[in-house]
């Protein structure tokens, strides 16, 4: 397993982490998973056998429940391996039980940390988009903790590609400690990052984490034109998201890495980690698995390096469309971009019928 520096910051992390969104199982989160704390240690044992050190986990997933599940698998070896955890959803009814406020992570990094078993993270993500609370706020709080010792380094999920550049902005104007990492979704199918957000990530210096590369079970292989998604999984236990605009569009995704996939006598989720990780702008890329040999066969994605042949018939599959400045950009100056984003340009001028 290799390690990259995250953003611009001293901190090297694996190129896979796992995510644990599927221990516990509780609270909603039933048809996620329900990997207990035995089950989750030997999970570990694998991921550090890979070389795989680095475990992701949020207040949300099972409402705290994950936290404690992965606390006890990495117990008597916290000095082997990363955590981090997010905080931002509203939990229970305390009005003050969510957002980016002072109140609401100063309370939940405790909770998380005694969760946890341990004294620290070395990350703490904002889990969402506060617009309500001053971004000031928020970055002043999660300065605070870092020189606490709480949390090492901070970051963001799901923001917006101007949130990402206002939070980085403010932090540095006033000489404090920007986030060094954005945690957001993307897949094969779910292209939308490659807007902004991913050169955006590469310019401010700040690492793009993916989470959720198979699309929360929607290429895990098992789903396609011809077969719904298996009980017993998200996509077949009710499960909101993802948001998919356009169902012909995934299949062809699904097509092409089908096709692929069997052409390396690989699996569907084998192919998308692959391309996925490979892609420009992309860091660490969140995995996470139900069982042992999900996760075997998760990581073993890592040896596979796809041809461009092989890279190029997924992208075409579902690039996005090169909407306004883009399409403009990509049509009369493509010599003046960013190299962050020349290749989501190329392909822009591809759907236009320009190359």
């Amino acid at each position: 397993m290799d390690y990259i520096y995250l953003g611009n910051s001293g901190l090297k992390v694996p190129k896979y982490i796992l995510g644990t969104i599927p221990f516990s199982g509780t609270n909603g989160f039933e048809p996620a998973g329900n990997i207990d704390a035995e089950t989750a240690r030997r999970h570990v044992d694998i991921c550090l056998d890979a070389g795989i050190n680095m475990f992701d986990t949020a207040n949300l997933y099972s409402e705290g429940d994950a936290e404690k599940v992965l606390g006890e698998a990495v117990k008597d070896r916290r000095e082997k391996v990363l955590l981090t955890s997010k905080t931002g959803f509203d939990l229970g009814e305390d009005p003050n039980a969510g957002g980016a406020s002072r109140i609401n992570i100063e309370t939940s990094i405790d909770r998380t940390l005694e969760r946890l078993g341990t004294d620290y993270l070395d990350i703490y993500f904002v889990h969402l988009w506060d617009g309500r609370t001053p971004i000031e706020e928020t970055i002043e709080t999660m300065n605070d903790l870092i020189k606490s010792g709480k949390i090492r380094y901070w970051g963001v999920s799901n923001y917006s590609g101007w949130a990402l550049a206002r939070t980085y902005t403010i932090a540095e104007q006033k000489g404090l400690i920007p986030p060094i990492t954005q945690q957001i979704y993307y897949t094969p199918e779910a292209r939308e990052a490659e807007y902004e957000l991913l050169p955006a990530g590469s310019e401010l210096g700040i690492g793009s984490m993916i989470w959720s590369p198979l699309g929360e079970g929607l290429l895990n292989g098992k789903i396609d034109r011809n077969n719904e998604a298996p009980s017993g999984t998200r996509q077949g236990g009710g499960w909101p998201e993802p948001w998919v605009k356009d169902e012909e569009r995934l299949y062809d995704v699904i097509d092409a890495l089908k096709e692929v996939a069997e052409e390396r006598n690989a699996t569907v989720p084998q192919i998308a980690l692959a391309w996925v990780k490979d892609r420009p702008n992309v860091g660490p890329v969140v995995i996470a698995a139900r069982n042992e040999e999900q996760l075997h066969e998760n990581i073993a994605s890592y040896n596979i390096r796809l041809t461009q042949k092989e890279h190029d018939r997924i992208e075409a599959a579902a690039r996005p469309e090169p909407y306004y400045p883009l399409w403009h950009r990509a049509m009369n100056s493509m010599d003046k971009g960013s190299p962050s984003e020349i290749s989501y340009l190329e392909g822009y001028r591809k759907s236009m019928g320009l190359e």
